[in-house]
């Protein structure tokens, strides 16, 4: 199984790097072959320009560093994002890696009129979400979850039809402790394990 592990957060020691490092840890060892996006390290642009926004219904964006991200989304058969929850959501950071590289003749095509959409990520059989979250599990729920919603509902749906996807989240990360981040990878080691 061929994964792209996509991994979004700004401080190299975070414990979403500890997570990082468990996830590339587990699924190597389980034989996948693995391929590592840190978008902070590589400096990911994640503004969207006048132009390729005006182009954006009509081809691939032409920005030539967009390219290898391009070959990453068609090479991964499984794709694990690995990020903090801020503001309940994704990083802008993730954000706009989904705006400029999910596009269309990369991620989709679209009908000529009116008509579905055409998945070009099918060959993508499992999703999964690993982060942190500083809000407990209730007041994330009431909020709607919207980085859950945004990867596991309308990404996904571009994915294969059965694809697998789970979601992971280490709530209350801004108390927790070394007990519970140490619980936390263990829960995110036995879930690879079995995804």
């Amino acid at each position: 199984m061929r994964a792209l592990v996509v991994y979004c957060h700004p401080v190299p020691d975070s414990f979403c790097a500890a997570i990082r490092d468990a996830a590339v840890e587990v699924l190597r060892a389980r034989g996948w072959e693995v391929r590592l996006l840190d978008l902070y390290a590589e400096k990911f642009d994640p503004v969207m320009g006048c132009d390729e926004r005006r182009s954006y219904n009509d081809q691939a964006p032409q920005d030539p560093a967009l390219k290898p991200h391009f070959e990453l989304l068609n090479w991964a058969e499984a794709i694990l994002f690995v990020y903090p929850t801020w503001w309940y959501g994704l990083p802008a950071m993730l954000k706009g890696w989904l705006d400029r590289v999910w596009a269309t003749d990369v991620a989709f095509k679209l009908p000529a009129g009116k008509g579905r959409i055409k998945s070009l990520m099918t060959h993508v059989t499992k999703v999964g979400v690993i982060t942190t979250c500083g809000a407990p599990t209730w007041w994330s729920v009431v909020v709607g979850q919207p980085g859950r919603k945004t990867l596991l509902r309308g990404m996904r749906a571009l994915c294969a039809t059965r694809c697998r996807t789970f979601f992971l989240a280490h709530y209350l990360m801004d108390s927790s402790t070394p007990q519970t981040r140490a619980a936390f990878l263990a829960k995110v080691r036995a879930k690879l394990e079995r995804f």
